[in-house]
C-alpha cells in the first residue's frame, strides 16, 4: 500500500494560520495531550457515511468533547447530532495527535479519539450545520473525503484500520 501512516510518524498540515504536526498513535491508550475530541468512520453494511456543511467539502462526523464528557460519548453524540445515526458496535481504531509547531498555540498538544463505528441511520434531519449525508463505497468515500493539506497518509491509515475490506484499501 502506498503512502500510507507508520504508528507515529508526524505529518506537517497548516490549519488557521498555524502549522501542526500530526501522527497515528494506536491504541489503547491515548498519548498525552488536551483531549480534543472524537472523528468516526460510521460504517453501513459495505459503505462509509459522510458528512458535510455545503454539499463541497465533505468529512467524517467529527467534533470536540463537552464538559466531563468521555470521548466514546462524545463519538456517539456526534454520531447522533451530525450523521442522524445510531452507534450499534464500535472499536476504538487509534488516535490523532496534533502537536502546533507554528503560530499563537505552539507547543499546545491536541489529542482525538479515532473511531469505527457500525451505525444504524435515522431519518435525515440536519441540523447544526451539518446539512448534507452521503452514503459512499471505501473508495469513492476516501475520494471525496476533503483531506487537509499533508494529512493524505494519515486518513489512508484511517481508513486501512476501519475497513473490513483490505481490498478496497489498495485503491485508495
Amino acid at each position: 500500500m502506498n503512502n500510507i501512516a507508520e504508528n507515529g510518524a508526524g505529518f506537517t498540515a497548516p490549519a488557521h494560520g498555524q502549522d501542526w504536526r500530526v501522527a497515528y498513535c494506536p491504541p489503547p491508550e491515548p498519548p498525552p495531550g488536551t483531549p480534543y475530541g472524537a472523528e468516526v468512520v460510521c460504517v453501513v453494511g459495505d459503505r462509509i457515511l459522510l458528512v458535510s456543511e455545503d454539499g463541497q467539502r465533505w468529512r467524517l462526523p467529527s467534533s470536540r468533547p463537552e464538559p466531563r464528557e468521555r470521548c466514546r460519548d462524545t463519538m456517539r453524540r456526534e454520531v447522533r447530532e451530525e450523521a442522524c445515526a445510531a452507534v450499534v458496535e464500535r472499536r476504538l481504531l487509534g488516535f490523532s495527535r496534533g502537536v502546533c509547531v507554528r503560530g499563537p498555540q505552539e507547543g499546545l498538544v491536541l489529542i482525538r479519539a479515532m473511531w469505527r463505528a457500525e451505525v444504524r441511520l435515522a431519518p435525515w434531519d440536519p441540523h447544526r450545520g451539518t446539512v448534507h449525508r452521503r452514503l459512499l463505497s471505501v473508495g469513492e468515500a476516501f475520494r471525496t473525503l476533503t483531506i487537509p493539506e499533508g494529512l493524505g497518509p494519515f486518513y489512508r491509515k484511517l481508513f486501512a484500520q476501519a475497513v473490513v475490506s483490505r481490498t478496497a484499501v489498495h485503491h485508495l
